[in-house]
């Protein structure tokens, strides 16, 4: 990772649970770290929290859902910190529905923040890439388990997760044609314990039914990228599926 270090990375969702504990894993690494999040005061909670690091954090407002918000926050970026070296696309939505009852509106509120957000983010931060000169940055999709399989109740849930799963590939075969060293890698985790099973809806009776499922911390998923990033620069880690010990699916 010390060839990172000084380095900018801007990270989706950093507000809680798996953004976060990879924001804060990339400054304690000497790394800029630029978090957007709607919730902003939890991001510059955590950066008082990460004063003695050798990086710093840089918490911005932004509703990746809103292309503006996400252009303005790429300016920010090249105009205060000369662009960006890394990009993990974090923020996403899980929601319990149905093919046969929805709500729709459930549906395109996945599909805003898991495919269109997540591809608009990537562009912003390839145009970044090429106006800075850097040939040899990294997007990292946080993706799931439920991108290459389809989960009960959250089959709306799994094809945005497969779309980033087919959106991984597409931007590998962009780049090879380029003849770009950029990497593109998509994490896979398996449950882990965030607040996004709240977020979802889930019942009380849910709750207690995955109450002896073996979960990831959110920590894992992070050292996970942290592994991915350090790998040789000639390495391409494509996909990376993580799981805790017990998980049966």
């Amino acid at each position: 990772m010390e060839r990172w270090s000084g380095r900018v990375a801007v990270v989706t969702g950093a507000s809680a649970g798996i953004g976060a504990a990879i924001a804060k894993e990339l400054v304690k690494k000497g790394l800029k770290v630029v978090g957007l999040a709607r919730r902003v005061e939890r991001v510059q909670e955590l950066e008082k929290s990460l004063k003695s690091a050798p990086g710093k954090l840089y918490p911005i407002k932004c509703d990746v859902t809103k292309e503006e918000e996400v252009k303005e926050a790429f300016k920010w970026v090249k105009d205060n910190l000369g662009g960006t070296d890394i990009l993990i696309n974090n923020a996403g939505v899980a929601s319990i529905n149905t093919l046969r009852d929805g709500p729709v509106e459930n549906w395109r509120k996945i599909f805003d923040l898991n495919v269109l957000a997540l591809s608009i983010c990537t562009k912003e931060a390839l145009q970044s890439m090429k106006e800075k000169g850097v040939d040899d940055g990294h997007i990292i999709h946080i993706n799931g388990v439920s991108g290459h399989k389809v989960i009960y109740q959250f089959a709306m849930c799994s094809a945005s997760k497969h779309s980033v799963t087919a959106l991984t590939e597409g931007l590998r075969r962009e780049l090879v044609n380029q003849k770009s060293k950029i990497r593109v890698t998509s994490v896979s985790p398996g449950a882990v314990t965030t607040e996004i099973g709240e977020a979802a809806g889930a019942t009380p009776e849910m709750t207690a039914m995955f109450k002896d499922m073996p979960f990831l911390a959110a920590e894992d998923v992070a050292d996970a990228v942290l592994y991915v990033l350090g790998v040789p620069p000639h390495v391409q880690i494509h996909e990376l599926m993580i799981k805790p010990v017990g998980e049966v699916e």
